[in-house]
Order: C-alpha cells, then structure tokens, then sequence
C-alpha cells in the first residue's frame, strides 16, 4: 500500500489476524505534519458474478451475520486461506460452489474497491451466461444458502424493498447496465 504522495505510514503492526482476514493499525503523518492512526482491514480481493438468463439472474440467499438477517446477492466469494487465483477461476469456482451453475461464457464486467475507507480489498464482476446446472458444493458457512432466479423487475423491486442490500451485488449490476448488457 503507498502513500500516494499525501498520507505517509509511519509503522505498521497486526492488531488481529485470522483465516480470511488481517487487520492493521498504521502510525501515519498527514501533509501538515500531524501524525494519527489509521486502522486498515486486509482482504484478498474477491470475484462477484452475475449469472444471466432469461431475462433475469440467479441469486443466493443466505444470513449475514455482521448485519444480523438474510439478504439475496449475486454469487460471490474469495479462495479459502487467503490463496490467490485468477479472477475468472474464482468466478467459476464460485458461482459452481454457490449455485452449481457452470457457465459456458464469462464475460469481465470490471474491476472495483468496495470499502476503499477501510480497506483495499476489491472485486472483479463478471457476467455467467449459457448456464448449465450441476450439484453445488457450498462451503460450511453457506450450509442455509438458498437459491432463485428473479427477472430483472424483481431484482430492481428487492433493491428498493431492502432485500438486497450488498454494494457489490448492485456495483456488479451498475457495471452490467453500463456495458448494454
């Protein structure tokens, strides 16, 4: 992580760490001198995908325990321990683990930050289309995961009734609508 010219770390130590996780408190110096820390969460970056067909998308359900209810996203999910993989590999990994759909043809929609304030992880989105079905193979935190497909319609309903409510989901979406797709 640079400084970009206009704050400077001054040292850095782990105040936690864990499997999917590791959180930093920085010592920094702003431009007039002051100095103050900066905590930072560090993530690896992660793969959203929008599986298409139809006229609508697949998406999953599940509880998310920070917020404390069930919310309906686009499959989504980073390599377990931290590993690293191409973003198209995680993609398909993803979307066949989550939902069991293989895509014939994935198509980058872009690449974002999702919590820049805080962190530097990111994702990259993808569009998943000519969809066949196969079994799933959901991780042990996803054993209450469900799965549906909504038209676009409904999709933009459950947005504006809060039952989707994950910014990348909806960057993924606004990336989707930005291409004409």
């Amino acid at each position: 992580m640079g400084d970009g010219g206009v704050i400077r770390r001054l040292g850095s130590s782990v105040v936690y760490e864990n499997a999917w996780m590791t959180v930093t408190e920085d010592r920094i110096e702003r431009p007039d001198g002051s100095q103050g820390v900066y905590g930072v969460v560090h993530k690896p970056d992660f793969a959203v995908v929008v599986p298409a067909e139809n006229g609508g998308f697949h998406m999953v359900e599940e509880f998310r325990y920070p917020i404390g209810r069930r919310t309906w996203s686009f499959p989504q999910g980073t390599m377990p321990g931290k590993e690293k993989a191409e973003p198209a590999e995680l993609a398909r990994l993803e979307l066949a683990q989550e939902t069991g759909l293989r895509a014939g043809t994935l198509r980058h929609l872009g690449f974002l930050h999702c919590a820049h304030g805080t962190s530097g992880q990111g994702f990259d989105a993808f569009l998943a289309t000519d969809l066949v079905q196969g079994e799933h193979d959901r991780e042990a935190e996803e054993q209450d995961m469900r799965q549906a497909w909504f038209s676009r319609d409904a999709f933009a309903a459950m947005v504006e009734d809060g039952l989707v409510t994950d910014d990348s989901t909806i960057a993924a979406y606004a990336l989707l609508l930005m291409k004409g797709l």
